[in-house]
Parts: structure tokens; sequence; C-alpha cells
């Protein structure tokens, strides 16, 4: 048994890992710019994933399937996670000015694009993954915002204004519009699979099926390694918490 989850382990992952190192290489091989990187960046964040998604919410039986417990603890320990983490931080790092990256940088993560890919190739399809976006994604949006608002060394920033955009900006993320574009489909049973909608569907099928590998290329591509050298000891204990000791407090 533990050989098998070895080798679920390594077929989930290997594949993502392949995509980024192949992104990291079509950039230093100029088959990949900045301008297609950039441009595919927002194809992915205001297309293809809020399309995927849609899919998966609106093929999906929430009714049936939904799990409130699971729901409140994605919800509960991201909000845990990054005032821990900001909390320690404030505590223990001797460079101030760095207090608020490193936060960000050690409690969030690229749910959206890594996590579906992760549980994608672990289950087949996403399932109640979106779920965990809807409960996750937005406190992401809202802790990194109010973090580095307190550790901004800009005195003449409106916090408020800040806090307030970032709300709005929730409001209108297009992965969270997705999402609760196809929330009316699963709760009304309304089935986009069948032949009413067969042109559509392929269509958005078709979309959302170039989400993950175009995500994974971007994401290898803009990768800047001398960056993160750099800053090699900040960079490992934030690598060591997201990878190790949060999975292993929350696991």
């Amino acid at each position: 048994p533990r050989m098998n989850n070895f080798i679920l382990s390594l077929n989930a992952t290997i594949p993502i890992f392949i995509l980024i190192v192949l992104g990291w290489i079509l950039m230093r091989l100029g088959i990949l710019t900045k301008g297609f990187s950039s441009a595919a960046d927002k194809y992915v964040f205001k297309v293809a994933l809020p399309v995927l998604l849609f899919h998966d919410i609106a093929t999906a039986d929430i009714r049936q399937d939904f799990d409130a417990s699971f729901f409140f603890f994605c919800m509960i320990s991201t909000a845990l996670m990054f005032i821990g983490v900001w909390f320690f931080t404030s505590i223990f790092m001797k460079d101030k000015t760095m207090v608020g990256a490193f936060a960000q940088a050690s409690a969030r993560g690229s749910a959206a694009v890594l996590g579906i890919a992760f549980v994608n190739n672990i289950y087949g399809s996403s399932g109640m993954a979106p779920m965990m976006i809807v409960a996750a994604v937005p406190l992401y949006n809202i802790f990194s915002v109010i973090i580095l608002s307190v550790c901004s060394n800009d005195k003449s920033a409106d916090r408020g204004h800040q806090i307030r955009n970032t709300f709005l900006n929730v409001l209108k993320n297009p992965i969270i519009i997705g999402i609760v574009a196809g929330l009316p489909f699963s709760l009304l049973g309304i089935d986009i699979t069948g032949p009413a909608f067969a042109i559509p569907y392929k269509a958005i099928t078709n979309i959302a099926n170039t989400a993950t590998p175009v995500a994974l290329l971007v994401v290898g591509a803009g990768f800047e390694g001398r960056k993160a050298i750099k800053k090699i000891r900040p960079t490992l204990a934030a690598t060591f918490i997201k990878l190790i000791l949060l999975p292993a407090i929350f696991f």
C-alpha cells in the first residue's frame, strides 16, 4: 500500500512539475516571451479558470455532495494559517521590513491553479475543490492586503480604502464569478451535458481543458531563481512552513 501511495503521489505531481519546467525552458529559449506570459496569465485568470470552475460546479450535485464541515474547515484553517504565520513572523523576524512579504510567502498558496491541477490528477475531476476555493481564496486576498497594509512603510496609505477595494475585488474576482455562475445549474439539476447544451458544453469543455496546462506553463515561464537565491534563508524557511509545517498541523 505504501508503494502504491508513493506511485499515486508521483503520478499526481510529476506531470505538473514537468509542465512548469517546460515553461521555464521555453522562456529561456525565447519561444515564450514576457508578452505572451502576461497575456496568457490574464487569459487563465479571466477566462479559462473561471470556465473550468463553472464546468465543475455546474456538473456536480451540490445538494448531495456539499459538506459544511469541509467548507468551514477550509475557511477557518485559512484564517488561522495567515494569523498564526503573521503573529510568529512579527515576533521572530529581525528584519521587520520583510514581515509582510515573508508571511505571504509562507501562508499564501495557489489553490485555484495548482490546487485544482493536483485534485484533477488524483481524482479525475475537481469535485468539491471549487467549494474550497470559495472558502479560502477570498480570505487569501483579504488577509494579504491587511498584512501588507499594516506592514507597509507608506504611512500615507489609506488602509480602510485598501481593505474596501479588496472586498470589491473579491466580489469581481472572475474565479468566484465562475463558481457562482455554475451554482444555479447544480442546485436546479440542469444537465448541461445533455443534448440541449451539446454545442455550448463542448466549447466550455475545450476552454476548461486549456486552464491547467497554460497556467502551469506561465508559472514556469515567470520563475526567477536568482531572486530566490538572493534571499535563500527566508526562501527556505517560507518553503518549509508552507510545504511541511502547515500541512502537518492541519492534516
